[in-house]
């Protein structure tokens, strides 16, 4: 199913229930199911009680979180246009140290990580995953940061590009195969904000790749239950290897284009 002008095949969203979207613990879970919501592009809070710009100054986050997002809807929106692919924008609600309540995915605790909820469109981020990266990775800058969105909005065009029912026929017909599915589509967010930021190279300092790089090292499935003092098992695997979401991640800044993240799904 490829899209003349890019935004192709490689193109899948989570769609059972147990699916983690980016949270560093393997065995943590949470349901993400479809949906649709409004097309703020800063942090707003549920229910629309602040406006965008108020939002967007508060916490220590929020303003590079929305100049973030803001990013990323200008640089994929012309692709998904020139694709003939509707568009929609995705909302951001940062949270710290707690809960949040989505309009679709039901709730979900800080242990859930960062995620990204198909039933409204949003990006969900507990502020506190930044320290967390922050002291796993040994890095503190922004890059690795705006890598977290950035992953989690490919979650995002994975969603709107139409092939969640694909993926999630696949996964519903062999249940033993679901965990490998969810892999390549972690893989896949994972090159698609490397695209964003081969897309921006004016963003990229030095130093920025080699932390995005040991930011996504730092929660490899591998990595993880080795530090959780695991064994390490591929078939518990969610979200791929340290070397394969660094080879993710690098494939999507080299090349700054989104056909080389197809590489991950082929459905033809």
């Amino acid at each position: 199913m490829r899209r003349a002008g890019g935004v192709g095949c490689g193109t899948i969203v989570i769609a059972l229930i147990g699916a983690v979207a980016f949270g560093i613990d393997p065995a943590q879970t949470i349901a993400v199911l479809g949906g649709i919501e409004g097309q703020q592009s800063a942090p707003q809070s549920r229910g629309g009680e602040l406006g965008a710009q108020e939002a967007c100054t508060m916490g220590p986050y929020a303003t590079e979180a929305c100049n973030a997002l803001t990013s990323l809807n200008e640089t994929w929106e012309p692709e998904f246009r020139r694709a003939g692919i509707r568009f929609e924008q995705p909302f951001l609600d940062l949270y710290r140290d707690g809960s949040v309540t989505t309009e679709g995915c039901g709730s979900a605790s800080s242990a859930a990580g960062p995620f990204y909820c198909p039933a409204d469109m949003g990006i969900y981020i507990d502020t506190s995953f930044y320290e967390q990266l922050a002291q796993i990775a040994g890095t503190g800058g922004d890059f690795a940061r705006l890598y977290v969105i950035a992953h989690e909005y490919g979650h995002h065009i994975q969603n709107i590009t139409g092939l969640a029912d694909q993926v999630r026929s696949l996964q519903q017909r062999n249940p033993r195969q679901s965990n490998q599915l969810q892999v390549r589509m972690e893989l896949q967010a994972d090159c698609y904000a490397g695209v964003w930021a081969g897309k921006n190279r004016n963003r990229i300092e030095r130093g920025d790749m080699e932390e995005g790089l040991r930011a996504a090292s730092a929660i490899g499935d591998d990595t993880l239950m080795n530090r959780a003092g695991q064994r390490i098992n591929p078939e518990n695997f969610t979200h791929g290897t340290s070397q394969q979401r660094m080879d993710a991640l690098r494939r999507g800044l080299e090349t700054a284009d989104d056909s080389a993240c197809d590489i991950y799904f082929d459905f033809s």
